[in-house]
């Protein structure tokens, strides 16, 4: 509970920040003028951050809860890392969409069904290979923004790998797609 209150404390200073911003960046050629751009909308992304962190609160999964729902029929395990991550090793069965391609065709073509049930996880959620998985500060966590992103979009059926898991212990299956780098 802490934790969620802290977020909530730095959602709230970031959303007052954000409306302070805006109300005085000028415009590089015009000293006066309000850089407006309607197809960016940081206040609407502090809202919906904000609604995606109270829901990702109770869809967060166990490692065993993790691979239980990860095997019933129609779930999507989805990995949003890079493509050279995800192919140098990713949970077995996922699928990659990378975070900065998450947009609406996007997603309209790899999860047209906004109920299907998507499990999500990120680099924070194992240790013991680094490579594959390097370590995010962990406000930087990827699982925050695309769990962020994936509500936005209206996917309300997410839920997100909790545990941080040594993956040389873990019960979850790993692939690779590529031959590792030395």
């Amino acid at each position: 509970m802490a934790m969620k209150n802290k977020l909530a404390v730095s959602l709230m200073t970031l959303v007052a920040t954000f409306g302070a911003a805006a109300q005085v960046a000028p415009d590089a050629t015009d000293a006066g003028a309000a850089i407006v751009n309607p197809a960016i909308d940081p206040a609407a992304f502090l809202r919906v951050a904000h609604q995606a962190i109270g829901h990702r609160a109770r869809h967060r999964l166990s490692e065993a809860e993790f691979i239980r729902m990860s095997r019933e029929p129609g779930t999507v395990v989805l990995d949003a890392r890079s493509k050279a991550k995800f192919d140098e090793l990713h949970v077995a069965g996922a699928l990659h969409l990378s975070f900065p391609d998450i947009a609406i065709d996007s997603l309209a073509t790899l999860l047209p069904d906004k109920s299907v049930r998507i499990l999500i996880y990120c680099n924070n959620n194992f240790r013991g290979a680094e490579r594959a998985f390097p370590s995010k500060l962990p406000s930087a966590s990827l699982n925050l923004p695309t769990y962020i992103a994936l509500y936005d979009y209206g996917y309300r059926n997410v839920y997100e790998l909790g545990p941080l898991i040594d993956i040389e212990t873990s019960a979850l299956e790993f692939a690779r797609s590529a031959a590792p780098k030395p």
